[in-house]
């Protein structure tokens, strides 16, 4: 049966990482004759679905980036996990909103980019969600003790071992940022959020990494089934391998120029983040007498720029990425994995446990290093670069997973999931 149609792709566009992610899954649905609807809540980043020619809808009320920022300060590992990322009052109106949408256009499954509305919407019109936001930071790796121990100032003091249980057994079961989505799933009649681990995940959770990086057997993670009642029993895991953007953005002339230059050139793309936490990393980097490129985004940070120091906006990662010697990120799954596709070391700055694990697993290939967000600011940094910098292991790892990348075609993997769980319940 045909699928056209039925599939909508719902990015949160307040992140550059789930925008740019839902462009690759929608052009590789497209290569494959499947349409698909484009929608969104609005925000940062809805300038890249313009740029990219995507025609597409604004579900409930639009969000400026100004509210797309707050959403993105309150969300999962950053926001106070007492409260549930949006009000109720705001989350029930986006609910109903996509729920009415998803009936008038006979849509049968929702690709989310962290749009966790969501959640409940699919449950509210009978559609099947797949998501792609929680990365690695699935069941499959609490399971097996894989999470490292957190890197937030409130738990560097814990054993290691502590911090692993809090990682892998307390974080995922708590009922952190859940009370909200579970109020107003009990006002409109269904199914709950039962734990954080499950806020996360949909009926299919793409996990868009590879065997060889994740360490899970591809047959084992197909096989993987829900336990216990933190988690949705009709939750499913399978591997698409890697996600990242390839921004239909042109790389500006003055950065192409700083790249052409002679030295070491060091990549600073800290997004999703406030431009403090930017520039604290900017400065302390100072030290290294490396060449700085600052991905800049949507911040004013053209004060940083210097004689060797370049301040772009939106920078299209794909195309700097192989022209430096070490790139610097929080460790969001499309950071790590673009610098992963180029070859290029990762010094990973994680925020919350998703990140912590991103980074985790490349560093375990010898493709990484890690520091805390508390030591970004600090000598440490500068030290760490500069220890990467000069150690050729680094840069032989990441080509080593630059070459087992190659063979994966990640956005047509996720593509392919989608339409076969589409063509599944539209047979039912």
């Amino acid at each position: 049966m045909a699928v056209a149609h039925q599939i909508a792709l719902m990015p949160h566009c307040g992140y550059l990482s789930e925008t740019s992610r839902m462009i690759e899954i929608y052009r590789a649905l497209a290569q494959r004759g499947v349409g698909a609807h484009m929608v969104t809540h609005g925000g940062t980043y809805e300038t890249l679905l313009r740029a990219a020619g995507i025609p597409y809808d604004i579900i409930g009320p639009r969000m400026s980036p100004a509210r797309s920022a707050e959403v993105v300060a309150n969300a999962t590992g950053l926001g106070d996990p007492r409260q549930s990322i949006y009000p109720d009052d705001e989350l029930e109106t986006y609910v109903r909103a996509e729920g009415a949408y998803w009936r008038a256009h006979g849509v049968r499954t929702v690709v989310t980019g962290y749009t966790l509305t969501t959640m409940l919407s699919t449950r509210l019109a009978g559609a099947a969600l797949v998501t792609e936001h929680a990365c690695c930071w699935v069941p499959a790796a609490f399971e097996r003790g894989m999470v490292p121990a957190p890197t937030w100032r409130a738990t560097r003091h814990l054993p290691g071992w502590a911090g692993r249980v809090i990682a892998n057994r307390i974080l995922p079961r708590s009922r952190f940022y859940c009370a909200g989505f579970n109020r107003v799933a009990a006002r409109l009649g269904v199914e709950g959020v039962p734990s954080l681990g499950a806020l996360v995940l949909g009926d299919l959770a793409l996990v868009p990494e590879v065997p060889e990086v994740f360490g899970v057997p591809a047959a084992e993670l197909a096989a993987w089934r829900p336990r216990g009642r933190r988690l949705r029993p009709s939750t499913r895991l399978r591997y698409s391998g890697p996600l990242f953007a390839h921004l239909d953005v042109a790389l500006p002339d003055h950065v192409a120029d700083f790249l052409d230059r002679p030295g070491p050139t060091v990549y600073v793309a800290v997004t999703s983040t406030s431009p403090r936490f930017v520039r604290r990393i900017v400065q302390a980097l100072r030290p290294l007498g490396a060449r700085l490129l600052v991905a800049g985004t949507v911040h004013d940070l053209g004060d940083l720029a210097d004689e060797r120091t370049c301040v772009g906006g939106v920078l299209p990662s794909h195309l700097v990425m192989p022209r430096v010697d070490l790139a610097v990120t929080a460790g969001g799954q499309g950071s790590v994995q673009t610098a992963m596709a180029c070859g290029t070391p990762l010094l990973g700055v994680p925020l919350h446990a998703e990140q912590d694990l991103n980074v985790a697993l490349v560093q375990a290939r010898g493709a990484a290093s890690a520091i805390s967000p508390h030591q970004a600011g600090t000598p440490r940094l500068a030290n760490t670069a500069a220890r990467m910098l000069g150690d050729p292991s680094y840069r032989a790892a990441a080509r080593r997973i630059r070459d087992v990348y190659a063979t994966v075609d990640g956005p047509g993997n996720a593509a392919d999931a989608v339409i076969e769980l589409t063509a599944a319940r539209s047979a039912v």
